[in-house]
């Protein structure tokens, strides 16, 4: 199999690939953060709030799931590259970066906007909530980018 993870070279380093992987692991991240203080700890929502309770509690074991399959692929794609000398850290660190905005900024405004499966909270003036929220999303997407800038910056004078 060509192209493959396997496939690497060994020492030969896949800044791609390293934030590829660890993009997973900030999609989990955001997803379990956002599941266990939001969904759980403050129970402000559920991933799906349109129906009964009973498949909102379901809707949050789904979105758990998801995060934990996100993490643990996030992490072996890590293994795999520290195990063949092929992983670049600062190329990980952007992606966790790129991937915990994307899914903050996808959850805002896809979920919170758009489908209107759930909101950030219920009863009070949502503004301030979607600021913040997408605001976050924003501030982690762009010190992905930043990181990711660097490494292509650094690249392109070698």
């Amino acid at each position: 199999m060509t192209g493959t993870v396997r496939d690497i070279p060994e020492g030969h380093a896949r800044p791609g690939r390293s934030a590829t992987a660890a993009a997973l692991i900030g999609v989990g991240l955001m997803a379990g953060i956002d599941e266990i203080v939001f969904h759980q700890l403050l129970n402000w929502h559920h991933f799906y709030d349109r129906s009964t309770p009973t498949l909102g509690l379901f809707s949050d074991g789904l979105l758990h799931a998801g995060e934990l399959v996100a993490l643990v692929a996030g992490f072996f794609l890590i293994a795999d590259l520290r195990r063949h000398r092929a992983l670049v850290p600062r190329a990980a660190w952007a992606g966790l970066f790129l991937g915990s905005g994307g899914f903050q900024l996808f959850d805002g405004v896809v979920d919170h906007k758009l489908l209107r499966v759930h909101q950030i909270r219920y009863g009070v003036d949502l503004v301030p909530y979607d600021v913040a929220w997408i605001g976050v999303a924003v501030l982690l997407l762009a010190v992905g980018a930043l990181l990711a800038r660097r490494i292509r910056r650094t690249a392109g004078r070698r």
